[in-house]
């Protein structure tokens, strides 16, 4: 009996320290993830459904499913994210509840930056690059479709492993850029921060990955006659987003691996007491940090300067310069990392430096603005909701930008570093610029994606729902920054007076919270009570992906389009209307497509293995995750079954369907 009973302690001792417990709230999340899981598995039993998933969505390399994949996936981390945002805010409110304590804040604030930023922001940006580049370019799929294919599984599993740490092992506390020490075995004894190390790192081979392929994408499979200068606006912000890509997320992913080295092995990389320099992971992380600010901002000035130009019926003002201010920008990126420590005694010179740089750059972010603004003028408007969240992006990112230029004032930053005005700023810019954008781009793209729009009087409602919670959220945070108020901390006295600008901006945070489930209505009451588009082009677009049926077939175009103008769509439906004859289109052929592959989705799970291996330090799960990626890697290599035609019978047939005569 003492064994029998020693056994089941130890078994009670096990659980008590790998899964997360004495915490109501966690203990809710419990519940709510075995009945979401359970639902899941009940409806696709219940309906046969297992096949078509895994056909259809888990082995496909099609880039629009990779790209519906994405987003949908983003938008559950937007959920995540925005429930740990309101928490924080319930804190800060009621200061003496102790809704959360300093513990929990710590690794709520942590994961909600991470989620926002790489789990998120980035997806929703991959999404929109999937749905809408291949198609802008005349192609019909991206360069290397079983490396998207690879880079979205590996986004998924990083981002699910490192989810999962709130439940299993417990959550990283160390800031969502996880300095050393706090980082160091030291400050974090605990498997949170090799969560954190492991999540971002799979995901962020992704990432890069999804950055090669889109370069390449772009740069070799264009339509015949589409020059660089005849390139679609979103399709140059790409490209710009890739370039930084490429060069920035190398930089994360040696930092996190010397990280995991001193985690691991007791190396010394940014430990102080044996040699290492904190310092160094610092420069490190911001080498990535703050180029990953315009990486994902890029690509939302691209969706703007198509909304703009598509619903004011004019051609897009000072193309070029547009161009040339955002491949400025992906270069100038990497002159600005240092303004993020000005006062960790860098010395007045680089102070000076960094300062000068960081101001540079608001040069070409203006550019663009001016650019959008005379487009607008004397345009015929149609304040549809895509336009209007591009509307209001504007003044939005006006304040982010004037706050950004205050923050790189060297001397000033003294005052406002650390403050909650960082905080107001960080996020104006960010949910602004980057937010507001993908939001109009999914709705600009929705059609595209699912053949109905989304209900526009829904979507009105939302976006001021949105828009008056936002500023109502975040104008009160650069008064308590300005008032003293410094960023994470869980609570603070009545006597400090800020009290009112909390109250008040959690109510702007909640507002938000709400605009987000008018949104999830939305899209509910537009799948129930969906209009199909049948002419796809239901806004009278500019471009090539509105030249196709809605949704787009598996193969794109019938026929590879011959591109003659910057706006080819749009100048052919001109010169349709002014009575000339149409292009003349190529004979139908068979068309040339990739097949689905199970590998990507192994490979991921297999990496997504080996990360959980080693965060517990457990090598009999880590080597069994190893040996798979080798073998996946193998039985890809000997596959020589990656192909297949569709022939002209069926395009015809599909095109039919479509209402299109080929």
């Amino acid at each position: 009996m003492r064994g029998e009973a020693s056994v089941i302690d130890q078994i009670k001792d096990f659980a008590s320290w790998f899964f997360v417990s004495g915490d109501p709230l966690i203990y809710g999340a419990d519940v709510a993830i075995a009945l979401t899981t359970a639902a899941i598995i009940f409806v696709l039993s219940y309906f046969g459904k297992w096949g078509w998933l895994w056909r259809e969505w888990l082995t496909t390399v099609d880039h629009k499913r990779v790209g519906i994949m994405y987003i949908i996936a983003a938008l559950l981390m937007l959920f995540r994210g925005g429930v740990d945002a309101l928490m924080m805010r319930t804190q800060l409110v009621f200061p003496d509840m102790k809704f959360l304590s300093p513990e929990h804040y710590n690794e709520v604030f942590t994961t909600h930056g991470v989620i926002m930023i790489l789990f998120m922001a980035m997806p929703l940006m991959f999404g929109l690059f999937n749905i809408a580049v291949p198609l802008q370019l005349g192609a019909r799929d991206v360069a290397f479709p079983f490396l998207n294919s690879l880079s979205f599984w590996l986004f998924f599993f990083g981002a699910m492993l490192f989810n999962m740490s709130f439940v299993i092992g417990g959550s990283p506390n160390g800031g969502w850029l996880s300095y050393p020490p706090l980082s160091e075995l030291t400050g974090s004894p605990g498997v949170g921060e090799d969560f954190y190390i492991w999540g971002i790192q799979v995901s962020g081979i992704g990432s890069l990955m999804t950055g090669i392929n889109f370069i390449v994408t772009i740069v070799k499979m264009r339509a015949p006659g589409m020059t660089w200068s005849r390139v679609p606006i979103f399709t140059w912000s790409v490209l710009s987003s890739c370039i930084a890509i490429i060069v920035a997320f190398p930089v994360l992913t040696v930092t996190l691996a010397l990280l995991f080295l001193d985690r691991f092995l007791g190396a010394h990389f940014f430990t102080m007491d044996g040699g290492g320099n904190a310092m160094m992971y610092v420069n490190l992380i911001w080498m990535w940090g703050h180029p990953e600010v315009y990486i994902v901002v890029l690509p939302a000035f691209g969706i703007y300067s198509e909304v703009v130009a598509t619903f004011s019926k004019k051609r897009l003002f000072g193309y070029g310069s547009m161009v040339f201010a955002m491949l400025s920008i992906s270069i100038m990126a990497y002159f600005t990392w240092l303004h993020h420590f000005f006062t960790m005694g860098s010395g007045a010179n680089v102070n000076i430096f960094f300062a000068i740089s960081t101001m540079i750059i608001a040069i070409p972010t203006g550019v663009k603005i001016f650019n959008w603004l005379f487009t607008m003028f004397r345009g015929r408007i149609s304040f549809t909701t895509p336009m209007m969240w591009t509307l209001a992006f504007i003044p939005c990112f006006v304040v982010g930008g004037m706050t950004g230029v205050m923050l790189s004032v060297a001397p000033a930053d003294f005052q406002f570093h650390n403050s909650y005005f960082l905080i107001a700023h960080f996020h104006q810019v960010l949910i602004g610029g980057v937010a507001f954008g993908y939001f109009a781009g999914l709705y600009y793209w929705w059609p595209k994606m699912f053949g109905f729009k989304l209900n526009e009087t829904i979507g009105k409602w939302a976006f001021w729902i949105w828009n008056i919670g936002f500023y109502v959220c975040f104008m009160p945070q650069y008064v308590v920054g300005l008032d003293g108020m410094t960023r994470r901390i869980n609570s603070y006295g009545w006597d400090t007076g800020w009290w009112a600008m909390n109250f008040t901006s959690t109510i702007g945070g909640f507002l938000m919270g709400i605009g987000f489930l008018f949104q999830v209505w939305q899209i509910a009451h537009s799948i129930k009570f969906m209009e199909k588009d049948t002419t796809g082009d239901p806004w009278g677009a500019r471009t090539l992906e509105w030249s196709i049926p809605s949704p787009a077939p598996l193969y794109n175009f019938a026929t590879t389009p011959l591109v003659t103008d910057r706006d080819d769509w749009w100048e052919e439906k001109e010169r349709i209307a002014a009575g000339k004859m149409p292009k003349e289109k190529p004979k139908l052929e068979p068309i040339h497509m990739p097949k689905n592959s199970p590998i990507p989705f192994i490979q991921s799970i297999c990496w997504f293995t080996v990360g959980f291996g080693l965060v517990f330090h457990w090598l009999w799960i880590a080597i069994p995750g190893f040996v798979g990626i080798a073998l996946t890697l193998l039985a890809h290599s000997f596959n020589y079954d990656t192909d297949y035609y569709i022939p002209v019978d069926e395009i015809r047939q599909t095109e039919a369907k479509a209402g299109r005569g080929v």
